[in-house]
């Protein structure tokens, strides 16, 4: 495979180039944990943040220039295209909330399907924003991303978060059609919101399907699997990789394969060295340090991190947590963490 030195770290480990080191960032790496973050957040609501192109921008980089992560991740929030489909959201201490819900194959048709530089516009000017002040890095990949269709749809149905997922699963078995059509129209909404990110500036771009793993093997054939498929189809992945994470993947991974993303993002209930058995070596890996080893003691993480380095290598790995960062995470862990996959640069690589 040929080397391009001119992309960033994280899109040629994307594409399974042989590197010195992998690189590494952070889910959820912009955020609570930091003071800088709250100083902002004490001045403006979740989503007014969110929909503040400076702010977000301010918010995006805190990160980058506290710890030198490889990558700048946006700022924003997987609810915001359900938002823009006509669906309004509020955010509060128990997390977020829709106060009207999807229930009925009306409430789907009554759903549009926007255009993203019309009603998500600040979120590709944020992108644009990133692009800019990134420009003297060229090592570090800005990455875009958006929930998965399954994912928002539980949101929607829901009407937040759920301990028991009862309402999306009766839809699921009740009204199978309906849940069918809204999974559709997020789809299509979920394409153009991506590619308009790539558009914008994203070099990576990443899916979540945080609630993914509550379906077994059969359901997430016919609610996840063909979604998915469509997605990374569409995607203008020549311009940018792709990656796919569904949280509690254990037994799916084989199913998270044939939606033929660039990279699999794995959580922490399968090591990389299962993961790799399973999908052999035709996508990279990203993964997947427990979040809450970050609360240890610095002589219990660092050999946690060396142990996972040694077991991704340096072709076609990207060093991660399985789950997003905790807002109890000390900051000096998180500079530790970064520095010791930094460090690795000056060890012989393994694979």
């Amino acid at each position: 495979m040929s080397t391009d030195h001119s992309s960033p770290r994280l899109v040629r480990a994307c594409r399974q180039e042989v590197l010195d080191r992998p690189p590494v960032w952070l889910m959820r790496q912009a955020g609570r944990y930091m003071p800088e973050y709250r100083a902002v957040r004490e001045k403006v609501s979740f989503l007014d943040l969110c929909k503040n192109p400076d702010l977000a921008a301010e918010v995006s980089l805190q990160p980058f220039h506290a710890f030198g992560m490889d990558a700048v991740i946006m700022f924003c929030d997987i609810l915001i295209p359900p938002e823009a489909m006509g669906l309004p959201v509020t955010f509060g201490d128990g997390g977020p909330t829709f106060p009207r819900t999807i229930q009925s194959a009306a409430d789907v048709d009554r759903l549009i399907i926007p255009d993203p530089m019309e009603k998500t516009g600040f979120v590709m000017e944020l992108l644009r924003k990133l692009r800019r002040e990134l420009s003297s890095s060229p090592e570090t990949a800005l990455v875009g991303f958006a929930g998965a269709p399954w994912t928002l749809a539980t949101y929607m149905v829901e009407g937040g978060g759920s301990k028991n997922f009862a309402k999306i699963k009766g839809m699921m078995y009740e009204q199978p059609d309906v849940l069918h059509r809204l999974l559709e129209k997020l789809t299509q909404t979920v394409i153009l919101y991506l590619n308009a990110q790539i558009e914008a500036g994203a070099q990576v771009v990443q899916l979540f399907d945080t609630w993914g793993g509550i379906l077994n093997e059969k359901e997430y054939r016919q609610f996840i699997m063909p979604y998915h498929q469509r997605i990374m189809e569409a995607l203008h992945r020549d311009k940018a990789p792709a990656i796919l994470y569904v949280n509690n993947s254990r037994g799916l991974l084989p199913l998270m394969a044939k939606a033929n993303p660039d990279v699999i993002s794995v959580d922490t209930l399968t090591t990389l060295s299962d993961a790799r058995q399973i999908l052999g070596s035709r996508f990279a890996l990203q993964g997947n340090l427990e979040p809450t080893a970050l609360f240890l003691k610095p002589e219990t993480l660092k050999p946690m991190v060396q142990s996972l380095l040694a077991e991704g290598g340096n072709q076609g790995y990207i060093f991660n947590l399985g789950h997003g960062i905790l807002p109890p995470t000390p900051v000096e862990n998180v500079r530790l963490l970064v520095n010791l996959v930094k460090e690795s640069a000056l060890t012989p690589a393994t694979h």
